[in-house]
Parts: C-alpha cells; structure tokens; sequence
C-alpha cells in the first residue's frame, strides 16, 4: 500500500497542516511519501506519484471557507490527470482552522468531496480541526518546557549533585499532560482515520470533526491576546521568527 501526504499550507516552515500530517503519518503502515504542495513547480512531481498510489491525504487549513488559492489550479490538474489515467485513489482531507469550532471545515470538506466525484475518485472522508494555530503552538512549548526541564536538571546535578527532583519532574509532567489535554480529541480522531486507512477491507472513514479541548471563552481570550501580540510584530512570533521570509 503506498499513501501519499501532500502538505498544502503555503507556510514554509512550522505550519499547523505539517503537525496533523506527520502525527497522521506515523500511524500509516506501508509505503508513506510526504509531498509539499506551494506552487505550479510541485505539479508534475505529485501527480508522478500518483499512478502506483492507492491513497491520497491532503493537509491544508481553512481560507476564507474554503481552499487556499494555490491547491485550487492543482486539483483541476490532478482531476484531468485522475480522469485519463482512470485512477480509483482513495482521498482523505486534514483540514484546520483558527477558530475554536472544527464545524467550520464543512465548506472544505464539500469542496473535496465535489471534487473526488467530478474526477471519479474515492471520497474517504477527513478531520475538521478547530484551534489549529493554537494546537500547532502546542507543540512549539512542549518543545520549550523539555528544553527548560533538562537545563534544571543539569544545573541541579551541577550545584547539588542530584539530577532530578521531585519539583522538576512534576513540573514537566504537568505540561505533558496539558498538552495531552488539550490535543486529546485530535489525537484521537486521527488514530481513528489510521485504523480506516490500515484495514483496506473498507476505506471510508467519514466527515468528523473536533478541536483543542479548551473552553471556548478561554480560548477566545488566550487567541485576542496572542493575535494582537502577533500583529504588534508584524508576524514575528514564534513561526514568524523560526521561518524563512
């Protein structure tokens, strides 16, 4: 079995879409190829890939209800492709958004499954995540708090001859668990779609949709706050700063 992943958002670096594609990547089993889908030059190099593929999931974030301006031209190329090869692909859909409600892919989801049926491909299903940005940050801190529990360490075995101790292991698990919490409905879902894509017997997997397991009133405040500082930068924040302009 060989699944092809095409990363879609047009961010360069440390998108959301990448963190929900290579979680999801990990659970396939057989032959797995990630693509990176920006501009006209990416064209031929997916559809290459496609005629020996029996699975195609795409990882893309919400624009304006819908799909980003550049994946739109790929999928009339890919529909023509798909239509005089007579693929019979099996096609999934990650989709993410900055609002709290995973509800809000529906319109990207519709586009998709208008798609799989003007090229006579199969409409799988997919996940609709909402709080994508945040979620994708998520990860960005547990990276921060690993680094910041091993600096502890180091300096407590240094001036105190013992490297770990009760606070900091409660410390850096405490945050383990926050991001459990809060990327838990993800993860599940996207076990889920794992088990779909693995069995072969039956790939329809079904339109479901989740968020960041956060009360919508905290997550509205905590997003108001970190969009404002985020503007006042200029985007200079955390991808911002990592990515290459």
């Amino acid at each position: 079995m060989k699944t092809i992943f095409i990363n879609a958002s047009p961010k360069l670096t440390f998108s959301a879409s990448s963190y929900f594609l290579e979680l999801q990547r990990l659970l396939i089993r057989g032959n797995t190829i990630s693509e990176k889908l920006q501009s006209r030059n990416d064209y031929k190099r997916i559809l290459d890939e496609l005629p020996d593929t029996d699975t195609v999931i795409f990882c893309l974030p919400l624009y304006v209800d819908g799909i980003p301006s550049h994946v739109l031209p790929f999928l009339k190329e890919m529909e023509n492709f798909c239509s005089q090869n007579t693929s019979r692909l099996n096609v999934y859909c990650i989709a993410n958004n900055g609002f709290i409600e995973g509800k809000q892919n529906e319109p990207l989801m519709q586009i998709f499954r208008n798609f799989c049926a003007r090229s006579g491909l199969n409409w799988c299903g997919g996940i609709g995540i909402g709080g994508g940005v945040m979620l994708n940050i998520t990860r960005i801190l547990f990276a921060v708090n690993a680094a910041v529990f091993c600096l502890r360490a180091v300096l407590n075995g240094i001036l105190h001859g013992s490297f770990m101790t009760a606070e900091i292991a409660a410390d850096f698990l405490s945050g383990v668990l926050i991001l459990i919490f809060l990327n838990l409905g993800v993860w599940i879902c996207i076990f889920r779609m794992s088990r779909v894509i693995n069995k072969k017997s039956c790939y329809y997997f079904g339109e479901k949709y989740t968020r960041i397991l956060l009360p919508s009133f905290v997550f509205i405040l905590i997003a108001d706050v970190f969009f404002t500082v985020t503007s006042v930068f200029k985007g200079g924040i955390f991808r911002g700063w990592l990515s290459r302009k």
